[in-house]
């Protein structure tokens, strides 16, 4: 089944995708070193999920299952949706462990410049 949009016109901008690893880091950052007030919880909730949509559909673009499935469970674990309670200590393991996945993304999820064909 094929959609109407081209290879080219499925991947995301790799300039916008590091943005928004880069916000989904620096909010993870932030909140392991500020603890943000209840109210903006949310706020992290929703950069961290749209984060990790992103990187899960560059992933699928690229067609690597095991970043799939690691972006799943971070967009999972911290929906704003249907939150999961965490105890604080599990809380800061799934912040660092999302924090990880989403630097070593930016390096190891690059699209290959396309080669020239002439």
């Amino acid at each position: 089944m094929k959609s109407g949009l081209t290879e080219d016109q499925r991947k995301i901008n790799p300039t916008l995708a590091k943005a928004i690893k880069g916000s989904a880091i620096a909010a993870l950052i932030g909140s392991a070193l500020l603890r943000p007030a209840p109210r903006y919880i949310i706020v992290f909730h929703v950069v961290i999920t749209t984060a990790a949509v992103v990187v899960l559909s560059q992933a699928a673009t690229m067609r690597r299952h095991v970043w799939m499935a690691l972006f799943l469970v971070v967009a999972c674990l911290f929906n704003p949706v249907f939150p999961v309670p965490l105890s604080k200590y599990t809380f800061e393991i799934a912040t660092a462990f999302a924090g990880f996945l989403f630097f070593f993304s930016m390096e190891l999820l690059q699209s290959k410049p396309a080669q020239s064909q002439g």
